[in-house]
């Protein structure tokens, strides 16, 4: 299962790139597998204001519907709208055109608080 260097995981299966003061967020490629074919996905608002694990959103595959974690606080400065008419790309290329949000972010030090990718094989292999 691919787990990239490079980027933060929380214990709840999100990814984060941080671009700036800006975090690109989607879920691992662990996560697209288990919940299998993703049918469809809502996202917050831009301009939603987010805490630290607060829903956010919601993915629906064949499989179950599970609820978005936010992985850190902020304000939603972007969504990835191509999800909409495209959810199967959160499967296909989970950290790449997969991606779900962006969000300012309100506190660098959660972003440290989150998991490295050999923490992230760890808490999945664990699993």
């Amino acid at each position: 299962m691919e787990v990239r260097d490079g980027l933060r995981y929380s214990d709840d299966h999100e990814w984060l790139r941080l671009e700036g003061d800006v975090g690109v967020i989607g879920i691992t490629a662990y996560a697209a597998d288990q919940l299998g074919d993703v049918v469809f996905v809502e996202m917050p608002a831009v301009g939603a204001t987010l805490t630290l694990h607060q829903a956010f959103g919601v993915v629906e595959s064949v499989k179950a519907v599970s609820d978005l974690y936010a992985p850190v606080g902020g304000e939603v400065v972007g969504v990835n709208e191509a999800l909409a008419g495209r959810p199967e790309l959160v499967n296909s290329d989970p950290y790449g055109d997969g991606w779900m949000v962006k969000l300012r972010v309100a506190d660098a030090a959660q972003v440290d608080a989150l998991k490295d990718a050999d923490a992230y094989r760890e808490l999945i292999r664990a699993g």
